[in-house]
């Protein structure tokens, strides 16, 4: 579409590639901008530059933080007994989101997915190993129920019991094929709470 102005058509443009949004949204969003002024406008431009300017990786978990380790690795409210392997950020917020879980993660940053190029190397599975040591009695693995999240966590299951860890993964409450973010609080607490021991 042909836009009177240049740079409101570069700002559609720049929203068409955020995740979820459309042209009509994109348009949506860039007009209501220019109508409400400089108000709305300076605060959200703070915000996504300061996003980008202070927010890191924790160095131990690898969840976004302002602070290294992130405020999940230094709370000692948290059983450091226990750490929960999540496929990414989303997976972290759906468990935390629903409440109960009380221990450490580790977000491995993907699945293993030979059909896309992804392996072990592309995953922080060595990070994940070198977290094992004294007073880790148990790793949950709470891979999505995907081809793919079953054939990492098949892959996981090894390589942790040779550690002498105890190995369980989330009960089945998800269905197959699904996503932990799709999934309402309560189900994602039961699939935690009926975790099982892979074997």
């Amino acid at each position: 579409m042909k836009y009177p102005s240049e740079t409101l058509a570069r700002l559609i443009e720049a929203f068409t590639r955020l995740p979820g949004i459309g042209e009509k949204s994109a348009q949506r969003i860039a007009l209501y901008l220019l109508r409400d002024g400089r108000a709305d406008v300076e605060p959200l431009s703070r915000a996504i530059l300061a996003l980008k300017e202070k927010v890191g990786r924790c160095s131990v978990c690898f969840n976004l933080a302002e602070e290294d380790p992130c405020g999940i690795c230094s709370d000692p409210q948290r059983d450091h007994g226990v750490v929960c392997v999540v496929e990414d950020l989303k997976d972290l917020l759906a468990i935390e989101r629903a409440g109960g879980y009380r221990g450490l993660y580790h977000i491995l940053g993907g699945v293993l997915s030979p059909l896309d190029g992804v392996g072990e190397d592309d995953l922080r599975i060595r990070e994940l190993l070198g977290r094992i040591g004294p007073g880790l009695r148990e790793i949950i693995v709470a891979t999505n129920p995907t081809m793919e999240g079953e054939m990492t966590a098949g892959h996981l299951l090894p390589l942790l019991k040779a550690k002498g860890v105890r190995v369980t993964r989330i009960a089945r409450g998800i269905p197959f094929g699904g996503a932990l973010e799709f999934n309402d609080a309560v189900t994602v607490a039961k699939a935690m709470d009926g975790r099982v021991e892979m074997e």
